[in-house]
């Protein structure tokens, strides 16, 4: 990563601001906890390379109890995507909705597989001012429900897709299309994402599309297949404060909470 101080003083104060800062802020908090979760020492990094007001940013994002949403969110898609790269030496990794997130550090920090993160171009540019293009890792500034991106990204290899706090932004339409693109583009591979409860979606007024499990997500596209779906209070034992372990507990009791953050493997 670069070192040198970087302003983003300018960032507008909106929801870009907890998409991208605000997630980056919370596993970076995270991440200096004596047992974490994540242990993303990259976000840390970022974080202390970004000249932004991060005191109100933490009053807004609350790190203390939302830090673990995100950690044992991103830990299981780190562990499913490390299996696959040990699967698949030979694969490319395309990242969409990539944000601030430091995934491909976690899980490649020699550069050794061809590696694709995308957003919109004016996430991309705030991206490249933290990290660095180096020859096997690209960022493409693009929509994702826009055409010709895809056709950027070679196809001849397995692919692991990871689309981390993306598809509840779609709409039904844009997810059904998006993922009917992307396995028309490869021949094969596996997509990992996050879902929220139906609830949720419509508590929250930016969200549009949310699974009710695996098998609607095989209907919208029958090629792929669902190998995994794991609510993330599933993975409470690794909260290492007994409190929020204790919260975690409760919330994965109860069904309705313990649908509200779901991890999903699709196979194809």
């Amino acid at each position: 990563m670069n070192t040198d101080k970087v302003d983003f003083r300018a960032v507008p104060d909106s929801g870009v601001t907890w998409t991208l800062l605000g997630t980056l802020y919370l596993r970076a908090w995270e991440s200096r906890l004596p047992h974490p979760i994540l242990g993303d020492h990259y976000a840390a990094e970022a974080v202390d390379r970004i000249d932004y007001d991060f005191d109100k940013l933490k009053r807004r994002v609350r790190p203390e109890s939302n830090q673990f949403l995100v950690a044992l969110r991103a830990r299981q898609l780190d562990d499913w995507a490390r299996d696959f790269l040990a699967r698949h030496p030979d694969a490319a990794v395309l990242q969409l909705g990539c944000g601030l997130d430091s995934r491909m550090l976690r899980l490649d920090p020699e550069g050794t597989v061809p590696w694709f993160d995308v957003d919109v171009p004016e996430v991309i540019d705030l991206r490249r001012r933290i990290y660095p293009e180096r020859d096997r890792y690209r960022m493409i500034g693009a929509s994702v429900t826009e055409d010709g991106w895809l056709e950027e990204i070679p196809a001849g290899r397995p692919v692991l897709i990871v689309a981390e706090g993306l598809l509840m932004y779609l709409t039904a339409e844009e997810v059904a299309r998006l993922l009917r693109r992307l396995t028309d583009h490869f021949a094969s591979g596996e997509l990992l994402f996050d879902g929220l409860a139906h609830w949720t979606v419509r508590m929250v007024k930016l969200l549009k599309w949310s699974p009710r499990d695996g098998r609607d997500v095989e209907r919208m596209n029958p090629r792929l297949t669902c190998a995994d779906q794991v609510p993330i209070t599933a993975h409470r034992d690794r909260i290492p404060i007994r409190r929020y372990r204790a919260i975690y507990q409760l919330m994965h009791a109860v069904p309705a909470l313990r649908a509200s953050s779901v991890d999903y493997r699709f196979t194809f």
